[in-house]
């Protein structure tokens, strides 16, 4: 199973095809765009995901968020025909890289996951991790990015919330 870790944000579902707002004070007119869409509109996004919370399902007994943390977007959608969830947590915080993973290595270690090193390290991330538990089929990637004096943390993978 390969999971790729993305950072950053998607501009796929912003438009600026929308109406615009012309210039009054210039002879060539000057529009402005205005967003026709959201990351996740209300009422018809994607059920499975959530801003600025915890998505339903997703295994915060297993991935807590760490104290002090601003969610940024959560997913947690279960696995077709098996009983994993795929999910992503992505979060800002000002807390140091090292103590940001800290945070997230605690419970996944207490969670019988071990810890090792991403197969294909991410340039300009400042820690990247993996944890996997039992067969291989629960993993989860992590990977902080620290920049301007806030860390940004993205993990994503397939996990059971109980222990197989």
């Amino acid at each position: 199973m390969a999971v790729t870790l993305v950072l950053g944000a998607s501009t796929a579902a912003c438009s600026t095809s929308g109406p615009g707002q012309e210039a009054t004070s210039s002879a060539r007119p000057v529009l402005t765009p205005v967003p026709t869409e959201t990351l996740l509109p209300d009422g018809g996004g994607d059920e499975h995901s959530a801003v600025g919370e915890l998505a339903d399902g997703f295994p915060s007994d297993v991935l807590p968020v760490p104290e002090g943390a601003q969610m940024l977007l959560s997913s947690a959608e279960p696995v077709a025909g098996t009983d994993l969830t795929a999910i992503s947590l992505n979060l800002r915080t000002t807390q140091d890289a090292a103590g940001l993973l800290a945070a997230v290595r605690g419970p996944l270690v207490a969670a019988g996951f071990a810890e090792g090193a991403p197969p294909v390290p991410e340039p300009g991330l400042a820690v990247q991790s993996t944890f996997s538990r039992g067969d291989g089929a629960e993993l989860v990637v992590v990977g902080i990015l620290d920049r301007d004096g806030e860390r940004t943390l993205t993990l994503g993978g397939r996990i059971r919330s109980t222990a197989p």
